[in-house]
């Protein structure tokens, strides 16, 4: 690991694979200038059913936002519009009506019982996040990196980036690992969910498509893994399909 850790141990990285990866995926200074990360998406898999809420991020739009932890998701055949930040989730109408404010909703997963819609947008909101902003948010000097052994995949030779997120930033889980390939772009994100327990995934990151000089993956499948990274082929636990995207530079 190279830079000038701080007091909790989060430090300046600039790594040559972060290097690599950032200008695979369009260069830093291209994202620096961008605000915001415009969606029409539909997100699927088993984990919806599982928690009661199938079908409930078909045909939605979001906004990502770059310059700080922000995801609002606007449901298309839903009144519904909510947002999502690390110490509250806001559930709106589409005319701006606050229906309801969760302060603290990393607490409503305590239970195991259904989702809501506080749970869908948290769960939802802290993931794409993590994705839209990967692997930019990491030069970030409160995050902290370091590349580990890589692996063999498909064929392919995978650098793999070890992530330590700053408490600060709500995400899967604090320590993460990102696999690139050959060209720099991520092929697979590999965690696990605290807020579900450390359930396990392997997200695979594929279909690329450019907006505003940046490089997006639009298609996502995220699977379990047992021991060694070893993948469970079913279900999929979380599809994500992108139809559109588009940045903002300003808002």
């Amino acid at each position: 690991m190279r830079g000038n850790p701080s007091s909790d141990g989060i430090g300046v990285v600039t790594t040559d694979l972060l290097d690599l990866a950032t200008a695979a995926h369009g260069g830093l200074d291209r994202w620096r200038d961008v605000r915001a990360i415009d969606l029409d998406l539909s997100i699927g898999g088993a984990i919806w059913f599982v928690k009661g809420c199938p079908n409930v991020l078909r045909d939605i739009s979001m906004r990502v936002r770059t310059d700080e932890q922000s995801v609002t998701t606007t449901y298309g055949d839903r009144d519904l519009r909510t947002t999502f930040r690390p110490d509250r989730v806001t559930l709106e109408r589409k005319d701006g009506t606050v229906i309801e404010r969760h302060e603290d909703p990393e607490r409503a997963f305590k239970g195991n019982g259904p989702w809501s819609d506080v749970h869908v947008a948290y769960f939802s909101g802290e993931a794409l996040w993590t994705y839209l902003n990967t692997p930019f948010v990491f030069a970030r000097d409160d995050f902290a990196s370091e590349e580990i052994t890589p692996i063999e995949s498909g064929g392919e030779h995978w650098r793999r980036l070890k992530v330590i997120f700053p408490d600060s930033v709500k995400s899967h889980t604090r320590e993460q690992i990102f696999c690139f390939g050959p060209d720099g772009l991520l092929r697979r994100h590999d965690y696990t969910v605290d807020i579900l327990g450390g359930a396990t995934g392997l997200n695979f990151a594929t279909g690329y498509r450019e907006a505003g000089g940046l490089l997006f993956a639009t298609t996502r499948r995220v699977y379990a893994y047992t021991s060694n990274y070893r993948i469970v082929p079913e279900p999929v636990l979380v599809s994500i399909d992108i139809r559109n995207i588009n940045v903002r530079r300003e808002l």
